[in-house]
């Protein structure tokens, strides 16, 4: 299938404008367990619910993957992924850095991206080619050059099974950029971590996970506003990537070889502790 992205934005506009009003309105209402220190809201379901059912009449043609109750529809090569609470643990405890992220999927790749962050009245989008904004005026990612004056996003560490050993690498990650960098932040929403690195607010962010609902907004918007957005072993991030690695160009060789650094520290202590 073949869809100019571009025609595409007003109506995801639309559904992210949608999920905002149900984010600002309600209550997080009652709150149900996906695992270990992992939770829904009500809100979460409805603003899923509502951005599908809206979605599902504008671009019936479309799959959708919603983050709580996953494909609920195929389309051919393109799918809109929604995370309809991104941070729904600030959400919950009443910190506003949390929103609504919506991007659309060409095959593995992202090509449109809305953000919008209802309590800090932000709002980001892009589109494949045509630059990236925030509350309708250009963003541009910053020109940081060293990692001794960059502040560095982590993304959250990992609950729930096997909790332990994901989070090994998470902690050496950590410890190297600690040793490096000016500073670390932890927001708790990838969709802000993202959106903030092409904002310039923040100069590079790791996330050592990648789930299509989490990324494919920020990613789009990330790169569309200048950032590198990589895997792991540097290669383009896909939806498909073990990682999501968005930075300043200048940054990007450093913070490679410092998560390498990380992941051999957590290699060379697993091998001791054996």
């Amino acid at each position: 299938m073949t869809i100019d992205a571009r025609t595409l934005l007003p109506i995801a506009e639309r559904a992210v404008s949608i999920a905002s009003e149900i984010i600002r309105t309600k209550a997080p209402g009652v709150v149900t367990a996906k695992g270990d220190r992992d939770m829904a809201t009500e809100v979460d379901y409805a603003v899923e619910h509502a951005v599908r059912e809206f979605l599902s009449r504008e671009t019936p043609e479309i799959g959708f993957l919603g983050e709580e109750e996953g494909v609920s529809r195929t389309g051919d090569g393109l799918m809109w992924a929604l995370d309809p609470v991104d941070g729904t643990a600030n959400f919950l405890h009443g910190i506003p850095l949390c929103g609504v992220s919506l991007g659309l999927v060409d095959k593995d790749m992202p090509t449109l991206g809305v953000i919008d962050l209802p309590f800090l009245n932000l709002s980001y989008s892009a589109v494949e080619g045509a630059g990236a904004q925030a509350n309708g005026s250009h963003i541009q990612v910053s020109d940081a050059r060293d990692l001794e004056t960059a502040i560095v996003a982590i993304g959250d560490y990992a609950v729930g099974k096997n909790a332990q050993e994901q989070n090994k690498p998470r902690l050496a990650l950590t410890q190297e950029l600690a040793a490096r960098v000016q500073r670390i932040r932890m927001f708790g929403s990838a969709a802000i971590d993202l959106a903030w690195v092409a904002d310039g607010k923040i100069d590079a962010n790791i996330m050592l996970s990648n789930n299509p609902w989490d990324t494919a907004a920020g990613v789009i918007i990330a790169r569309e506003a200048g950032a590198t957005v990589i895997d792991l072993d540097g290669s383009p991030h896909s939806m498909n990537a073990h990682a999501t690695i968005a930075a300043s160009p200048k940054l990007v060789a450093d913070l490679v070889e410092l998560i390498a650094e990380a992941r051999e520290a957590t290699r060379h202590s697993q091998h001791t502790a054996e």
